[in-house]
């Protein structure tokens, strides 16, 4: 088989992976052009990511919340270590049970159907919550809005790239993670970090606001083109369609290549057909950089954000540090959507695991060299107690922590924090993609759910420099995944990606 056929999308691209004849290329790039205009298709994301910024304004909840429960008047919601563990991690598990739920919904009930009936148990959850009256309702509440994060993370991505153009899918592809951090830098805000006073069960009221406002939104928002055609309903999905790219442009073209794709592959996939590395090979990259992504320590370092800042006392106070921070994840995210469509996807993955790489061994060393009477830094005290110790930083060199934070933060969200949602929705064969897109949700939260459980141990038995020691390993791992087995993806049509995968290429997971 010939090289230009074999590696479409390391190489030039031949005629056999263009998406429309070469007769009609400019005449479709320049009706294409006029379709990125077509604001519609931006209101349709605008109102399926602010299930993200839900998601994220619940998954940093707790940063603000375990100090002012710890200190709680009433025993019923008094939080001490064994529970302020379990109110920061029950989330993951709760995000994990609706991963596993929506590799059922996102092929029964749809994308965009899937993500409203998200907030069903994010309302809730977010009402338990702000009545709560014991830990045990603090708890259930925590469960349900991570059950409604692990819905929106496996229904919110794939529904934007089968709605989105080629020539946008990376900038869009990054706005859910926008709206993520957007959601926790609301949280810090609110939380008393800008000097805004908002008591903890307030929070959680805030938090109902764009869970309405988002299935309000959706009500008006067409489905999947894709999905409509694996159901039968071509009037329903040449609709779509014109809606998501306005009608003076040719979008019919594009409507029968994807009828053609999908034709190919309408049936559910079958046990035999994952033997098929047409199926198998991207399950597995898009499994494993969700598993990657986890183990580099990002959901351990927002959810313990505070408590970490405070056990290594950093010259601000850690309110200020936490809202730092969240500015400079915004930052960078918006950086990798702007760049993600001319840089392409893996050279963000190479440079994002460089720098989380050099952030998270540089913050392990200064833990373990820099005296505990410098870095204010107590031995053999957790983290959910050192949250009410006085901080007294007596040296500019506690900004280290400070800094090595935020350029892994500015490393994460710049590369492996977006892109591995991205490449999940784009390399899955459109026949799996339901149930593959919630596989990589479990698996991602359990092993968030996994390492939140045990951060809190690990740093009372070996230290805080451990679990940082260990990230910076997983992300020189990160780094060859990213060089063997990422392919690029940028500027190609999802048909082109599926059919890259379909050529049986031996070399790509060497």
């Amino acid at each position: 088989m010939e090289p230009s056929v074999r590696e479409p999308l390391v190489r030039k691209t031949s005629s056999s992976y263009r998406t429309f004849p070469e007769s009609a290329g400019k005449r479709l790039d320049k009706e294409y052009l006029q379709s990125l205009h077509n604001k519609r298709l931006y209101l349709a994301v605008f109102a399926a990511v602010l299930g993200n910024f839900s998601f994220g304004f619940a998954l940093v909840y707790p940063s603000p919340v375990i100090p002012a429960l710890e200190a709680h008047p009433s025993p019923a919601l008094r939080l001490d270590q064994h529970t302020a563990s379990w109110f920061g991690s029950v989330f993951t598990l709760g995000a994990a049970a609706g991963g596993l739920s929506t590799m059922l919904l996102n092929d029964r009930l749809g994308r965009k159907l899937s993500i409203m009936f998200s907030a069903v148990p994010s309302a809730v959850g977010y009402a338990l919550m702000a009545g709560a009256q014991g830990i045990g309702m603090l708890l259930l509440g925590r469960v349900l809005t991570g059950y409604a994060g692990g819905v929106t993370s496996a229904s919110i991505p794939v529904y934007i790239s089968e709605i989105s153009h080629p020539g946008v899918r990376g900038m869009l592809g990054a706005c859910p993670q926008i709206m993520a951090v957007l959601g926790s830098l609301i949280l810090y805000a609110l939380g008393k970090y800008l000097r805004l006073v908002l008591d903890w069960r307030w929070l959680a009221v805030a938090g109902e606001v764009p869970v309405l406002t988002m299935i309000i939104l959706l009500c008006f928002m067409p489905n999947s083109p894709r999905f409509l055609l694996s159901k039968g309903k071509e009037d329903e999905a040449m609709v779509s369609l014109c809606w998501l790219r306005g009608k003076d442009t040719d979008y019919a073209r594009e409507y029968e290549q994807i009828k053609d794709s999908v034709r190919k592959q309408n049936r559910r996939v079958s046990c035999a057909e994952i033997k098929d590395p047409f199926i198998y090979k991207p399950i597995l990259i898009a499994v494993g950089m969700r598993f990657l992504q986890q183990l580099s320590g990002v959901t351990c370092v927002l959810v313990y954000l505070q408590s970490i800042f405070k056990k290594t006392s950093v010259i601000l106070k850690p309110e200020y540090d936490a809202a730092l921070v969240g500015l400079v994840r915004l930052f960078s995210v918006a950086i990798a959507a702007v760049s993600m469509d001319k840089a392409g996807r893996k050279i963000l993955l190479f440079v994002s695991a460089g720098v989380m790489l050099v952030s998270n061994l540089t913050m392990g060393l200064y833990i373990h060299f820099v005296p505990a009477s410098q870095n204010g830094t107590i031995a053999n005290k957790t983290l959910a107690s050192s949250a009410n110790l006085p901080v007294e930083p007596t040296n500019y060199i506690t900004l280290i922590p400070l800094l090595a934070t935020m350029f892994f933060i500015m490393g994460y969200a710049m590369g492996w924090g977006p892109i591995t949602w991205l490449l999940m929705s784009e390399i899955l064969p459109l026949k799996a993609r339901g149930v593959a897109s919630g596989l990589c949700v479990v698996v991602s939260w359990l092993t968030a759910f996994t390492l939140t459980q045990f951060f809190l141990r690990v740093v009372e038995a070996f230290g805080l420099e451990v679990p940082f020691l260990f990230f910076a390993v997983i992300c020189a791992g990160n780094i060859l995944f990213t060089g063997c087995c990422v392919p690029e993806t940028k500027g190609r049509s999802l048909e082109q990606i599926e059919a890259f995968f379909r050529t049986g290429r031996r070399s790509f997971m060497r």
